[in-house]
């Protein structure tokens, strides 16, 4: 085997910033996914029609289009029509945060719908409004049955942050092409990039495990 790690000392420090950008990147698209989900979930369970159907339409358009599409439309197309030459980072954020809202939507959609429907007619009979109801009430007993589903949209989303190199923002595997096209050897970074990205996802995983310990305690 033709292996020679020895080269890549020198650029060891430029691919470790890598791991920062990367994590910047995905922690914001992650905000954008879980905050905009949040308020779809609700928009597909309540009365208004027209709220539905808009969430429902969303959901169905950013589950049913490849992520690197959605990525490359906004890179490209707000460019085109807009004539704003759209950060790297911006187009990044936007793409995976719009696309983590659609499936994070119906996680807390099931979540909501898997609590006790009396939970909901009780509260409604003491006259508690629907938005204290569902901050207070029915969405802190959703997020504990739906953590483990959103935090394995979490860890997904950070494994496919490495989309994001098809438009030259310098994560993490952007960096790993970098180092491989200068030292025309592209397995080394290549290897040492996905060995980073597994320690990534493990420490997620055992955050995740943490936090849903703690709050199976708190019952």
């Amino acid at each position: 085997m033709n292996l020679d790690f020895s080269q890549l000392g020198p650029y060891i420090p430029f691919l470790l910033q890598g791991i920062w950008i990367t994590l910047k990147f995905v922690f914001v698209s992650i905000l954008i996914g879980l905050i905009l989900g949040t308020l779809l979930a609700l928009c597909k369970i309540t009365r208004h029609s027209i709220l539905t159907w808009f969430a429902n339409a969303y959901t169905s358009i950013f589950r049913g289009t490849p992520l690197i599409l959605q990525l490359m439309i906004i890179f490209y197309a707000i460019p085109q029509l807009t004539g704003y030459d759209i950060p790297t980072f911006l187009a990044a954020i936007l793409a995976f945060g719009l696309n983590s809202a659609a499936y994070v939507s119906e996680i807390i959609r099931a979540g909501i719908m898997a609590v006790d429907k009396g939970q909901v007619e009780a509260a409604e009979a003491l006259g508690i409004p629907y938005r204290p109801m569902m901050l207070n009430i029915i969405l802190p007993q959703a997020v504990k049955n739906i953590l483990p589903a959103l935090m394995n949209e979490f860890i997904t989303l950070t494994k496919e942050s490495a989309v994001v190199s098809t438009i030259g923002y310098l994560d993490l595997m952007r960096r790993a092409q970098i180092i491989g096209a200068q030292l025309y050897r592209n397995f080394e970074p290549l290897l040492v990039a996905g060995l980073i990205y597994w320690v990534m996802v493990v420490i997620l995983t055992k955050l995740g495990s943490i936090l849903e310990r703690r709050l199976r305690a708190s019952d």
